[in-house]
């Protein structure tokens, strides 16, 4: 059956407004380009369904507000509170999934091109974004401000606008950076100078490297790193995890 051009016209519509919206994967953009060109032909409603249906199961986050942040971004994504592989020994994350506001990821990404073209490195990712319900499960485990921040107090995390990183090579093996992620002592600070002259330089290319693209670092942490003046606030918002691991 001939589909009458109003039709046409509004699915044209919502493919635009879902390409402007939200970052579709490739694969499906081309289903959804296929299906509109079947409908501007005159084929079956049902086209119209299959259309709407793939964007509606692509996407379950608002990008306008996050960026997702993955393997095949060209980061490794080792998110450590969705495993017990982290200072509390217990799963914070039902999943690990890394979201950062746009402004950050951007940043992020470019950061992540100089430095392979500089080193053949690229970043390795241990936290993002995390949900203030998150941060009181991580309170509640250990109520301890050197070690967690308060959540009546507010983490970068918390406003997506933090990102906890290493180095790694080309085979993902993490660079010597003198302390593990989220260790909590002097070794952990960026002016401490008890290591080999290698790992200081390292600390200090990383840390100009990030100074440069706008990130404030903290003494005690040389793995974290925060984006000011965004205007995000703090956020309750939790990802779903569907068919996430």
């Amino acid at each position: 059956m001939n589909l009458p051009r109003v039709a046409f016209i509004y699915l044209v519509g919502v493919v635009l407004f879902m390409a402007c919206k939200f970052s579709v994967d490739k694969e499906e953009i081309t289903k959804y380009s296929v299906a509109v060109q079947s409908v501007e032909a005159g084929d079956s409603i049902e086209l119209i369904e299959e259309a709407l249906l793939i964007s509606s199961n692509t996407i379950d986050y608002d990008t306008l507000q996050w960026n997702e942040i993955k393997n095949e971004d060209g980061f490794l994504i080792d998110m450590r509170y969705a495993t017990k592989n982290n200072f509390t020994k217990e799963i914070i994350y039902n999943c690990g999934r890394c979201f950062l506001r746009p402004e950050l990821a951007r940043k992020l990404a470019a950061i992540n091109q100089q430095i392979l073209r500089e080193n053949n490195w690229h970043f390795k990712l241990f936290d993002c974004y995390r949900p203030r319900p998150a941060q009181e499960k991580l309170w509640e485990i250990v109520p301890n401000p050197i070690y967690v921040t308060p959540p009546q107090k507010g983490s970068m995390h918390n406003r997506g606008l933090a990102v906890d990183l290493t180095f790694v090579d080309t085979n993902g093996v993490e660079l010597d950076m003198g302390t593990a992620f989220d260790y909590f002592g002097p070794l952990a600070h960026h002016n401490n100078k008890d290591h080999s002259k290698e790992i200081i330089e390292r600390r200090i290319y990383l840390k100009n490297l990030m100074e440069s693209h706008g990130f404030n670092a903290i003494t005690s942490e040389w793995w974290h790193y925060s984006l000011n003046g965004t205007g995000h606030g703090f956020s309750d918002w939790e990802w779903e995890c569907g068919d996430v691991n």
